[in-house]
């Protein structure tokens, strides 16, 4: 038996290895002993295979219908149900498929995935039908973000041919705008941008202007209102008062709200203001109202100062960022219990830990971090924006065992593919354009972690996965910031280098960030593996995305 006919119609050389393989899956499933028994079972469906088709060559389905057979005459019940019951699956799956809109998936991806891909990703004509396959989604980005090594004199077709295997095989998967931009006449491929927000009405609107070009083109954004006057301030323009940062939040948030619906992604914000800021306690307790701020995270900025007078049970003073001088003085322990309250009751706010953050910023001579992006993994300057990428850990166990060297090409790998996505990449804003690439932050995580665990047989909650966790992050952090010194050396460090705190041990370096932890909210859907570094909170559950429930 030399060939075999795919579902599609390929011809394609016959192996009767992968027979073995999932007849000796099915064993496993059903806790059977195996020994031989795979082997064995393989070997009479290549015999019985040879005799039925001498003259033709037999399609996938042939095949599995004479697995069956040869597992029932064999005495092998509980598999034969076994292999039956799968098959009828994955059935279904195909047809569920078609449904979607999907006619061939190389990928052999999940319905949810494909039903998350035909409503987001997948790109269609002006009548709204799908024109690529989720294959054809993956070749898209590969080939656009592998084309940027022309300029650095790398072999195009080689990293094209890399970045394509990757995330074909589910191993490493960007953040949306990349899935959704990469190769088309739009081209925005970042997820996280910081907007600043300045103390007067034409500033204001001026960002309320970038955030739409921002959230049009599929990116998120966050802000810091700390500097816009409180409530009840005098408008020396107008001799008015006034409305203070929660107002001007709620009109953030309407447009989001309009430009979210005829998009493919649902618009994000984050907002932060200083826990010294007049109008705290308002902005605390402003998302109890339900359906207030719905497209904002919300997160008080705390200081050591903040802390402090946290720890000693004092007061400390509120800041009228106008004019610099005290408006007042708050207990600062029952600010923190209202804040611990609120997060309790609706999730929100968090808190951005301002001083620690700009302490441990690897370029803090560039300027002063005030707002992270939308989920709070990413801490960002003004008008800076950072592309993201997460492994799938749940594709990097090989026969119970972590396997690293897989984990470290792909860290490698992801490294090289957000390094290109910067080049890549069309910035809304020229300012963005600038500091992006001055800076050239990337910020490559991981998504699968419960997986992981569940494959290592290590409990989520133990001090083994803790121990687990920590080693993989730290070789995934070690091995970024090799690659980033490489191609430091290759094509040059980021701009602001110098001065750096990278500077100190390194003579070059191409980003100044390598790595964060994002959600991965979506992209674990489409890698069908557990989200980020969360555990999997329930077996059966059903989500909804952009108005699509996926089970």
């Amino acid at each position: 038996m030399e060939k075999i006919r795919k579902r599609d119609g390929r011809i394609v050389a016959f192996d009767s290895a992968k027979i073995t393989l999932a007849i000796q899956k099915v064993i496993l499933a059903v806790r059977e002993k195996n020994g031989d028994l795979a082997r064995k079972i393989s070997r009479q469906v290549v015999e019985a295979l040879e005799d039925k088709f001498k003259d033709r060559i037999p399609g996938v389905e042939d095949v599995q219908d004479i697995v069956e057979e040869i597992l029932i005459r064999n005495g092998c019940a509980k598999v034969a149900k076994a292999y039956i019951l799968y098959r009828q699956k994955r059935t279904e799956v195909r047809e569920a498929k078609k449904l979607l809109g999907v006619e061939k998936d190389e990928l052999k991806l999940s319905v949810n995935a494909i039903r998350v891909l035909e409503r987001r990703y997948l790109l269609k004509d002006e009548e709204g039908n799908i024109i690529e396959t989720p294959a054809g989604m993956v070749k898209r980005m590969a080939k656009a973000v592998a084309s940027v090594d022309k300029k650095y004199g790398g072999d195009v077709k080689k990293t094209e041919e890399k970045f394509y295997r990757m995330m074909a095989g589910l191993e490493f998967l960007p953040n949306t705008p990349t899935l959704m931009n990469a190769g088309t006449d739009l081209g925005q491929l970042s997820a996280c941008f910081v907007l600043p927000v300045e103390d007067s009405l034409k500033d204001i609107f001026g960002a309320l202007t970038n955030m739409s070009l921002v959230h049009q083109s599929g990116g998120g954004t966050g802000f810091s209102f700390s500097k816009l006057r409180p409530r009840g301030d005098v408008v020396k323009s107008t001799k008015g008062v006034a409305s203070g940062p929660v107002s001007f939040m709620r009109i953030f948030d309407q447009a989001t709200e309009v430009i979210k619906q005829g998009g493919k992604r649902r618009g994000a914000n984050m907002g932060i203001l200083r826990a010294d800021h007049p109008d705290i306690i308002e902005f605390i307790t402003s998302k109890q109202k339900e359906g207030f701020l719905d497209n904002f995270n919300i997160s008080v900025g705390v200081t050591d100062e903040f802390m402090k007078a946290v720890e000693d049970d004092r007061e400390y003073d509120l800041i009228n960022p106008r004019t610099r001088k005290a408006m007042g003085k708050l207990r600062a322990k029952d600010v923190f219990d209202l804040i611990v309250t609120m997060a309790w009751r609706s999730g929100d706010p968090g808190l951005v830990f301002l001083d620690e953050i700009n302490r441990k910023h690897p370029i803090a001579h560039v300027g002063t971090i005030e707002s992270t992006n939308p989920c709070g993994e990413v801490p960002l300057l003004p008008y800076e924006s950072c592309n993201l990428g997460s492994i799938n850990l749940s594709r990097m166990v090989k026969d119970s065992e972590i396997d690293w060297e897989k984990l470290r090409k792909t860290v490698i790998a992801g490294v090289h593919f957000l390094d290109n996505v910067i080049d890549a990449n069309r910035y809304p804003l020229k300012e963005i354009d600038k500091i992006t690439k001055d800076n050239r932050k990337i910020g490559l995580g991981v998504m699968g972690l419960a997986e992981m665990f569940a494959k290592l047989k290590i409990p989520y909650d133990s001090k083994d996965a803790i121990e687990t966790a920590e080693k993989v992050m730290e070789f995934i952090r070690d091995e970024s910031v090799k690659k980033s010194v490489e191609l430091g050396e290759k094509r040059g460090s980021f701009p602001n280098f110098k001065s750096s705190m990278w500077e100190k041990d390194y003579k070059a370096m191409r980003n100044a960030t390598v790595n964060t932890v994002a959600p991965t909210g979506t992209i674990s859907i489409i890698a069908n593996t557990s989200s980020g570094i969360e555990p999997i909170f329930a077996l059966s559950f059903v989500r909804n995305v952009m108005g699509t429930q996926l089970l």
